[in-house]
């Protein structure tokens, strides 16, 4: 089972960018396709983005397409979430985790089987 660990989480105005980093242990990341969610008070969760082992296939939630990009650097581990134009609404708790589904455009929560513990973003107006 490969452990997962989220950060870069923070505090920042809106129009500003973040980047959140997706580092794993236990097993190399590439082995597995590895999606971005986010959970918001009193909103359920919710999908974000999505990459495929090689990272040729990449695949975004409708409210992100143009602002966030997702890509993975399987020599370090890592699975990376830009986040620019940030708006009040991306406010959440991000969590990112991994599949050993062979799908592309993943998007499904039950796919995946290994998630991290999520770090916050908070975006003010």
């Amino acid at each position: 089972q490969v452990q997962l660990v989220e950060s870069g989480g923070g505090s920042v105005q809106a129009g500003n960018s973040l980047r959140l980093s997706c580092v794993a242990s236990g097993r190399s990341i590439s082995m597995y396709a590895v999606g971005w969610f986010r959970q918001a008070p009193v909103k359920g969760q919710e999908f974000v983005a999505s990459i495929t082992r090689g990272g040729f296939t990449k695949h975004y939630a409708e409210s992100v397409k143009g602002r966030f990009t997702i890509s993975r650097d399987n020599a370090k581990n890592t699975v990376f979430l830009q986040m620019d134009i940030l708006k009040p609404e991306d406010t959440a708790v991000y969590y990112c985790a991994a599949s050993n589904s062979f799908l592309e455009n993943l998007d499904d929560p039950r796919r995946f089987g290994s998630w991290g513990q999520g770090t916050q973003v908070t975006v003010s107006s």
